[in-house]
């Protein structure tokens, strides 16, 4: 049997009805060739196994572009962001593809900052980090055919792919472990800025249906600053046994107030976190929280933006399942 030829530039060429000088241009990054040209172009090499004779040019492996945000990155959330990125960095080299890490202000993300980074990064798809979708990205990605992939967020009006913990069910279950230790009156701290964090609020308001009984309330950090709530839980206002917190920073933040030896609460009060971040485990006492593969979402991402630069065009949102980790801020009533 005759060896099977390699694909040329020729091929390509006439698979997408371009001229060869097109595709070679295209291929080696030239200006004067629109975005949607290159990138039907280094598609088709790619599916065609097409080797650049440069080794590895744009032809012999994807590359893309990781936005993460600069704020969450070096705060308290910096243990969250760091597993993510070692996720994507991971699965990344695994596959082949290059992958530029860049931080970023969040607060003044835009669509031109993206697109700068692309050109910056001579990348094909953005992982966007922490950072939620808007109309604008959304018509610009299927204009230009650009993949974005949301890390740790997901889009409610399903336009946008994303790769997330579950947030509802890390709730659900986090709330039914109060719940389940004898609790009746549970608050819910949350925020309302993001789709993922109310996914946490629904996961809580669930938990509280499925037990008839139980009442819950819920709290947002906007209205109620972390040091409030404290105080109004020392001070009986809000008439729960429990807190289930939207993150573990919040949670940790009350930790010494809410079990400080002259606490005016009851004996049992109980928390949980959502995170299992660094500073939950060297709490005193350890949070209770919920644990999140942080790597494994990273690499979630990476494979979702890999299939969309691929030509899937299906609009996904990967799950990576949590678990409760029992620390020492649950007490039975």
């Amino acid at each position: 049997m005759a060896p099977q030829r390699r694909a040329n530039q020729s091929d390509i060429a006439e698979r997408l009805g371009v001229s060869v000088s097109t595709v070679s241009r295209a291929l080696a990054n030239e200006i004067g060739i629109s975005d949607a040209v290159r990138r039907d172009v280094q598609r088709t090499a790619r599916a065609l196994g097409y080797k650049s004779k440069h080794g590895n040019g744009p032809a012999g492996g994807k590359r893309a572009v990781a936005l993460v945000p600069l704020g969450s990155a070096t705060s308290g959330l910096s243990g969250f962001y760091f597993g993510i990125v070692e996720g994507m960095r991971a699965q990344a080299a695994e596959a082949g593809m290059v992958l530029d890490v860049r931080l970023v202000n969040e607060s003044v993300v835009t669509l031109e900052l993206i697109k700068k980074q692309l050109l910056l990064t001579n990348s094909e798809g953005v992982l966007l980090a922490g950072i939620d979708a808007w109309d604008g990205l959304v018509q610009w990605s299927a204009e230009a055919d650009c993949p974005v992939v949301l890390v740790n967020g997901a889009d409610p009006k399903m336009q946008i792919s994303g790769a997330a913990p579950a947030n509802f069910y890390g709730a659900f279950m986090a709330t039914q472990r109060l719940i389940d230790a004898g609790h009746r009156q549970i608050l819910h701290y949350g925020q309302r800025h993001r789709a993922t964090l109310l996914q946490r609020q629904r996961g809580f308001q669930a938990a509280i249906a499925a037990n008839p009984g139980v009442t819950g309330k819920i709290v947002y950090n906007s209205e109620c600053p972390t040091a409030q709530l404290l105080a109004d839980l020392l001070a009986g206002i809000h008439d729960v046994t429990a807190v289930f917190s939207w993150n573990d920073i919040a949670a940790v933040e009350m930790l010494g107030g809410l079990y400080a030896p002259d606490s005016p609460l009851p004996k049992g009060f109980s928390i949980i976190g959502f995170d299992d971040l660094p500073l939950a485990g060297i709490a005193t006492p350890r949070l209770s929280t919920i644990g999140v593969d942080r790597e494994a979402i990273g690499r979630s991402a990476v494979r979702l933006l890999m299939q969309q630069m691929d030509g899937e065009r299906a609009v996904q949102q990967v799950e990576t399942g949590v678990s409760m980790v029992d620390g020492e801020t649950v007490f039975s009533l």
